[in-house]
C-alpha cells in the first residue's frame, strides 16, 4: 500500500483534489473533518482539553466551539497546546485507518501535514499550490470571510514555497487540467512503488 499525503494552503483546492481521487476510488483520510470527530469522541482528547481549557469546554457531551476558538485564537502557544494534544490522537486514528483499506494506494488530506510531522505517517507528499490572489478569492467565497481574515490565517500556515519544496510532487491548481496532472501523479507513484 502507498499513502499520500495531500496537502495545501487555504483556498488551494487540496479537498477537490482528494475528491477527484475518491472518485477514482481511492480511500481519502480528512485530517480536519477526523480532528473534529475525535476531539468529541476520543477520551484521551476530552480529559486532556478539560484539563488545559476547563470544564466547560464540553457542552452536553459536545464541543464548546466558541470557546475552544477563542481559546485557539488568544494566542499562539494555545494553538500549539491544543495541537499537541489532538494531533497524536489524529496520528494513530490515520494509521489504524490505513490498516482497515484494501487499496493499493490510500490519501491523507492534512492542511499541516508538515507542521504536523504527519510526512512521516505517508510515503509519498504532494503539495497543491495556487497563486495567492486565487487562494484568497476561493476562500472568501467559501467561507463567507473577510479578505483580512483569510490573510490572518493564511499567515499561520507555513509558507508555501517552503511546502512545495519539502513536497515530492506538486500539482497545479489554477483552472489547468487536473485530471492529466492526477494522472501522471499516481503513473509516477505507481512507477515509484514497482521498484
Amino acid at each position: 500500500m502507498t499513502r499520500i499525503g495531500i496537502t495545501g494552503g487555504i483556498g488551494s483546492g487540496k479537498t477537490y483534489v482528494c475528491h477527484l481521487l475518491q472518485q477514482r476510488g481511492i480511500p481519502v483520510y480528512h485530517c480536519d473533518d477526523e480532528a473534529k470527530r475525535l476531539m468529541t469522541q476520543s477520551t484521551t482528547i476530552r480529559k486532556q482539553l478539560s484539563q488545559l481549557i476547563g470544564n466547560d469546554i464540553y457542552i452536553n457531551n459536545e464541543l464548546n466551539k466558541p470557546r475552544i476558538a477563542a481559546f485557539l485564537f488568544a494566542n499562539e502557544d494555545n494553538a500549539a497546546q491544543v495541537n499537541a494534544i489532538v494531533h497524536p490522537v489524529v496520528r494513530q486514528d490515520f494509521l489504524r485507518w490505513t490498516k482497515r483499506q484494501h487499496s493499493p494506494i490510500v490519501v491523507q488530506e492534512c492542511a499541516l501535514l508538515f507542521e504536523s510531522g504527519f510526512q512521516d505517517t505517508v510515503d509519498v507528499t504532494v503539495e497543491v499550490f495556487a497563486p495567492h490572489d486565487l487562494r484568497l478569492q476561493r476562500a472568501i467565497q467559501r467561507d463567507h470571510a473577510t479578505a483580512e481574515q483569510i490573510q490572518a490565517r493564511m499567515a499561520q500556515q507555513m509558507d508555501e514555497d517552503e511546502k512545495r519544496q519539502r513536497a515530492d510532487f506538486c500539482i497545479l491548481n489554477d483552472g489547468t487540467d487536473l485530471e492529466t496532472q492526477l494522472d501522471q501523479l499516481l503513473h509516477e507513484i505507481e512507477r515509484i512503488s514497482s521498484k
